[in-house]
């Protein structure tokens, strides 16, 4: 696993132990980060369970001005600790050591993000519990997007009723990005 573009590029990067993360592989990054390219430069990104750090990491080497990291697991928050350093990005950072909900409660009243990407535990419809706190929050810039990367199986036929219209979807082999935004 490494930063593919940027300034911190071809630098690779640890991954937590076991089985708790799903890291995302270079080439589903590599599709997602072009895709995002053109609204990176400067924007505020949050990064919902983190695990390695890694997409947010690519955020913050492609040209965002600034990422949060939330990961509860502390040795996946560790990891994203010594990724950062080693990148050289950690000025431009916080992480936040907390159980998502917990975490977006803390963020209120802070600066909106124009990304926030959330990877959750596949089955526990917790993107669709987050979804459901943004959609009252004032986190998600007006003109911001939510990326979920999710199983196939996963479905978001409530979003409308949220507010959040499906801008698109990329399918991989085994999941998928979501790409919603408010309506």
């Amino acid at each position: 696993m490494r930063v593919i573009a940027g300034k911190a590029r071809r630098l690779k990067l640890l991954a937590p132990r076991g089985m708790d993360t799903r890291p995302t592989t270079d080439r589903t990054k590599e599709t997602l980060f072009n895709m995002l390219q053109p609204g990176l430069s400067g924007c505020r990104f949050l990064d919902l369970f983190s695990g390695s750090g890694a997409i947010g990491i690519e955020a913050l080497s492609r040209g965002a001005a600034f990422a949060v990291f939330v990961e509860k697991n502390r040795a996946a928050a560790e990891c994203i600790r010594k990724n950062l350093e080693f990148t050289r990005l950690a000025q431009d950072s916080r992480i936040m050591k907390r159980e998502v909900m917990a975490a977006l409660k803390e963020l209120e009243g802070e600066p909106a993000f124009d990304y926030i990407f959330m990877d959750p535990p596949y089955g526990c419809d917790l993107e669709k519990q987050v979804l459901e706190y943004l959609a009252g929050s004032s986190l998600l810039d007006e003109d911001g997007t939510v990326i979920v990367e999710a199983s196939l199986d996963t479905s978001f036929d409530y979003a409308q009723s949220l507010g959040y219209g499906i801008q698109k979807i990329k399918e991989y082999k085994t999941n998928a990005h979501v790409w919603l935004e408010r309506v």
